[in-house]
């Protein structure tokens, strides 16, 4: 067994400790918000954050974690910068097919967590690998810009 915090909560998983996170999510904890995408780390769909750092989700094998917090996108909006992002992302409809938007949102967060007021290159570096298919990135700079500037 495997005892993770996620979303504040402790959570027992009987699973191989080199099961990637995101199917532990996923598959074991009906936790689905979290998306799978390329499988190698580099889309950004399955963006979770350990510690408030975002990371890919889908390489990341379980029994590294430790005590380290886990949070999803199911309750990122309950901290002040999430529920900032997400006001921001249903106000300026960045949301086409939604795919990555999860993944989108966990970076923007956790980028307004470390820079509360990001510069164009600030999120340039800080979204780059957050890959979008339906090519909302103006939306989403203008959403992470409207999230920091919100008191």
């Amino acid at each position: 067994m495997i005892t993770l915090i996620v979303n504040g909560q402790s959570r027992s998983v009987d699973v191989p400790a080199d099961m990637p996170l995101l199917w532990v999510l996923r598959d074991v904890l009906f936790l689905t918000g979290t998306k799978f995408g390329c499988g190698i780390a580099q889309c950004g769909a399955c963006t979770v954050h350990i510690d408030g750092k975002p990371v890919r989700s889908c390489l990341l094998p379980v029994g590294s974690i430790g005590t380290r917090a886990i949070t999803t996108i199911e309750t990122v909006g309950d901290t002040p910068n999430g529920a900032k992002v997400q006001k921001a992302w249903l106000e300026l409809e960045v949301i086409q097919c939604g795919y990555c938007q999860s993944g989108q949102i966990m970076s923007a967060t956790a980028l307004l967590d470390s820079i509360p007021s990001p510069d164009d290159a600030d999120i340039d570096a800080d979204m780059a690998g957050n890959i979008c298919r339906c090519g909302t990135y103006v939306r989403i700079r203008e959403a992470i810009k409207r999230a920091a500037a919100e008191a």
